[in-house]
Order: C-alpha cells, then sequence, then structure tokens
C-alpha cells in the first residue's frame, strides 16, 4: 500500500475517534464513572487504559521520529507481525469485538478514575498522534522501528505500531459504545 494513502487513512480514523470522544464530553459524570455491571470497565476506567497506551506509544513513536535518519518509501509493506496484532485488536465491519482479550496488570484501571481528567488528555494525546502521523510523512514507515508495551525486544515496523495502536482505539471505543447503552438502558429503568 501507499505510505501517503495509509497515513491518510489513519489521520481519517484518528479524527472520527476524536469526533466520538468529543460527543463524551455532554454525557453525566455517572455515566462515565459507572460500571454496568460487576467486571465491566466504566468509560472513565476504559479512558484511563488507552491513556496509558497513548502516553507509551506516542512517546516511543515522538522519540523514533526525533531521530530518524530515515527518507520516506513510497510504499509500506506490513509486517507478519503487524499484520497479526491488527487482525487481532480491530473489531469487524460490524464493529463486532469477536473476540475478548485480557489486559496486563499494568492497564488495569483504577476503580474510579476522574471522567473529565481522563477524556481531556485522551483528546490532547489524539491531537497528538494526529500531529505525529503528519510529521510520520517525511519518514520510513518500513524502517523505523517502534517497542511494544508488552516488550522493548518486541517491535514493530512504525507503520505497522500505527495501524495496531489505532485499531486498538477503536476496539475500545466499540466497548465505550456498548457501555453507554447499558448505562442508557439502566438510568432509564430507574427513572
Amino acid at each position: 500500500m501507499y505510505s501517503n494513502n495509509l497515513l491518510e487513512l489513519l489521520q481519517a480514523d484518528v479524527k472520527a475517534i476524536i469526533l466520538q470522544a468529543e460527543q463524551l464530553r455532554q454525557q453525566s459524570t455517572e455515566k462515565l464513572t459507572q460500571e454496568p455491571a460487576v467486571g465491566i470497565w466504566s468509560v472513565a476506567q476504559v479512558l484511563e487504559h488507552l491513556n496509558f497506551y497513548n502516553s507509551f506509544y506516542i512517546a516511543a513513536i515522538e522519540a523514533k521520529l526525533h531521530l530518524h535518519q530515515s527518507s520516506p518509501s513510497v510504499m509500506f509493506k506490513p509486517g507478519w507481525l503487524g499484520n497479526y496484532f491488527v487482525h487481532i485488536m480491530k473489531p469487524a465491519a460490524n464493529n463486532v469485538i469477536a473476540k475478548k482479550m485480557k489486559s496486563p496488570k499494568n492497564v488495569i484501571p483504577a476503580s474510579k478514575p476522574d471522567a473529565t481528567n481522563q477524556l481531556s488528555k485522551f483528546i490532547t494525546h489524539q491531537y497528538h498522534l494526529l500531529n505525529l502521523l503528519q510529521v510520520s510523512k517525511t519518514a520510513n514507515l518500513n524502517a523505523l522501528r517502534i517497542p511494544t508495551s508488552l516488550s522493548r525486544l518486541i517491535t514493530l515496523k512504525l507503520g505497522d505500531t500505527f495501524r495496531f495502536f489505532i485499531a486498538h482505539e477503536q476496539r475500545h471505543f466499540v466497548q465505550i459504545k456498548n457501555t453507554l447503552s447499558v448505562m442508557n438502558a439502566l438510568l432509564q429503568d430507574r427513572a
């Protein structure tokens, strides 16, 4: 695939996530902070989880881009590991999450995070991510390698890192949509 086309598609994905996140500002604090059921994260908890990954990957990508000496490549060829990670993370076309996954213990959110703070932080990260996607148009998406949050020994191509990272956010925004549906039903039953 063409590198610039990939980056433009990913920028469109991030812009769609920003729109969804901005809409969360219109939800009550109760809807954002209450867990819909035992063991199911609240919207604020999902945002805190995403902010951990945003902090990790944005810093890692920024460091590599800051030091890069590569020339942009016209074509991007996904790696097998990158394709695997994207495949297991990305929601299906009908916005269904086919396979549930357990989060590592170090990224499990607090029981009652500050929803307003987590949402603001998340949106700020998204604008930073948009900027990094733009800067990446001057880099080689195949040559730069980014360590994963699983292990610094496991690295992905820059293009695959963006694909996986954004698929992870899309996955959790399906979760947020589902959580809000449950919360709306619960709050309606109480009324």
